[in-house]
This record gives structure tokens, C-alpha cells and sequence, in this order.
């Protein structure tokens, strides 16, 4: 008899789709069972007991981050990658795509208002002062919006509508690393879920009442858009080897502008999508999860030690 595949979550506080997520796996009968991660503390060489790990909350959480990575290194499937999403930042994602030629909006990285290590003057020597606020607003444009540039992060943004308004902002961001992004004016607003690297769900997303609607996605606008944006939400969320992904459109004058690149922890909530997206997007994590785990896979790494660990490593479970 096979021995039972595990899947394990570490999540926030977000509620419906854990468990809806869980019920799924778990009725399947398919030789794998979905549970909470439960950690107090992490010894090294201690075997990691899932085959897959789904990380909705590390890049709030300093420890899960580490521990997922240690998970991976003992032969674990996290999704998403932690060594991509550590690296992962909203300006080089848009950077990227300006690059690749897709149209973005003009975007501005600023210096840390504030830092979390101890330091003195000279560890700021490669910065000017004072910025020069005046160019970058003219650069950006206004009406902008200042954000952290961490991806899965979007609980601290402002409005910025001059440079006063700039400075004042900036001067309440703390130690978060901020990008200044143009506005793109649009009503349409289209979100598009990537899973697996392979299936692709648009969904128009009402930005005033803050929750997807059921209206078809492309309803009233060019119909080749879909095509267009489904095939740049796969590009992309390959590009950085995302299994879940969230890639963020708007459209003016018939063009879709990319806002958002990736979004590895998109906001899945029964009270704010229908139920035919919530549970589309629940059936294909299901689909995805349980095939990584009865079919393993290694965790795609560039990184030089994986291929010292191929070559001298010991194998999972036998340390």
C-alpha cells in the first residue's frame, strides 16, 4: 500500500480558501491528504514530512520564509518558490516587462526613508540629497500611487497628487522600500489567475466596491484582448516560476497595461469573487498540488548549491 502524500499550508488570516482548498484535497481519495503546517522551531537534518507546502504568508513572516526554504531543501515542493519570491520586487517585474516591451506604467524606485540595521552617514554615501522630488512627479506624473515594492504586500499605499503630498507620504513610510507608479486611468480593471504555469482565469475586478464581478471579463471591449493577456500572464508568471500567480491589467484606449506583474499570494475570498471563480481557482490549486505531489518534482533553482547537492547531497529521509 502507498504511503499517504501530505500537503501542508501556512496561511494568514485569510479563512475561506484554506479550507476550501483542504476539503477539496481531501475528498478526492487520491492517496493525499492537505492539513496546517504546525512548526515550533526547526532542527537541521530534521526530515520535512510534506511533499508539497503552499506558502500564502512569508513574505510577512520572517521564519516561514526560512523554514520554507529549508523544506525545499529537503526535497519538499513549495509553492511558490521561496527562492524566486526572496528575489522577487514589484519594480523589477515592471522593469522586466518595459524591457520585453509591454506597456507599463512609468514607475519610480525610491530610497528607504528609514533602515532596520544600525547605521551611520557614510553607509548612505551613494545617495543624493535632497531627491530631486520636483523630477520625479514630473517623470511620473499625477494623479501616482506610492507603494511597497514587495510583492504580496498592498496593505501600505498612498495617493499622491503633488510634490508636497509626495514628501509627506514618504516621510510615513518607514523602513518599506517604496515604488512611485503612474496612474493609468481606466474603469477596466481585468485580473488574470495563473496556475500551474498553464491554466489562466480573467476576471473583471470593480475597483470602487473592491471585489471581482461576475460581468465577462472582455464584455465591451476588443475581444482579441483576451488572447493577448492570457498569453502575457503565462509569459510572465513563467518567467519567474510562479504556480500561483496574479497578474494585474488595466486598459485605456483599447491597450492593456500590465500594474502589476506577479502577486504570488492573490487575495482568494469567497466574499469578494464569485462562486464560480473561487471555486475554479480552488479546483486548479487542488489539480496542481496533488499531481506535484503523487508525481515529485525538484524545486527549480539556479542557485550553484543545488547542483552540489544533486552531485554530493544526501536524498531526503536519509540524513
Amino acid at each position: 500500500m502507498s504511503e499517504t502524500k501530505r500537503i501542508g499550508l501556512i496561511i494568514g488570516r485569510e479563512w475561506s480558501w484554506p479550507q476550501a482548498f483542504m476539503n477539496e484535497v481531501n475528498s478526492r481519495g487520491a492517496g493525499v491528504v492537505a492539513e496546517f503546517v504546525e512548526l515550533g522551531g526547526t532542527y537541521m537534518g530534521e526530515p520535512c514530512p510534506y511533499a508539497v507546502i503552499f506558502d500564502r504568508i512569508s513574505h510577512e513572516i520572517p521564519y516561514y520564509r526560512f523554514y520554507i526554504k529549508y523544506a525545499a531543501l529537503q526535497g519538499c515542493y513549495v509553492i511558490n518558490n521561496p527562492f524566486t519570491w526572496s528575489a522577487d520586487d514589484r519594480f523589477f517585474g515592471i522593469a522586466l516587462l518595459h524591457k520585453l516591451n509591454v506597456k507599463v506604467p512609468r514607475t519610480v524606485i525610491l530610497p528607504n526613508k528609514g533602515v532596520e540595521t544600525e547605521s551611520v552617514p557614510e553607509s548612505f554615501r551613494n545617495l543624493k540629497y535632497p531627491m530631486d522630488w520636483q523630477g520625479i512627479i514630473s517623470y511620473v506624473g499625477v494623479p501616482a500611487i506610492l507603494k511597497d515594492s514587495r510583492c504580496g504586500i498592498s496593505r501600505r499605499s498612498y495617493w499622491v497628487r503633488d510634490v508636497e503630498n509626495l514628501i509627506q507620504c514618504y516621510d510615513e513610510s518607514d523602513t518599506a522600500t517604496m515604488v512611485l507608479q503612474e496612474t493609468i486611468e481606466s474603469n477596466t480593471h481585468i485580473h488574470c489567475f495563473v496556475i500551474g504555469q498553464q491554466e489562466v482565469l480573467a476576471v473583471r475586478y470593480d475597483k470602487e466596491a473592491a471585489r471581482y464581478t461576475e460581468q465577462p471579463p472582455f464584455d465591451g471591449i476588443d475581444p482579441t484582448l483576451e488572447e493577448r493577456m492570457t498569453r502575457a500572464s503565462l509569459i510572465i508568471s513563467r518567467a519567474f516560476g510562479y504556480d500561483v500567480n496574479m497578474v494585474e491589467f488595466v486598459v485605456k484606449d483599447g491597450e492593456p497595461y500590465v500594474i502589476n506583474a506577479t502577486y504570488p499570494t492573490p487575495d482568494l475570498d469567497v466574499n469578494r469573487m464569485s462562486a464560480v471563480h473561487f471555486n475554479w481557482c480552488v479546483q486548479k490549486m487542488a489539480d496542481f498540488a496533488i499531481d506535484v505531489a503523487l508525481n515529485p518534482r525538484p524545486q527549480p533553482s539556479h542557485y550553484p548549491w543545488q547542483k552540489l547537492l544533486d552531485e554530493y547531497g544526501t536524498k531526503p529521509g536519509n540524513q
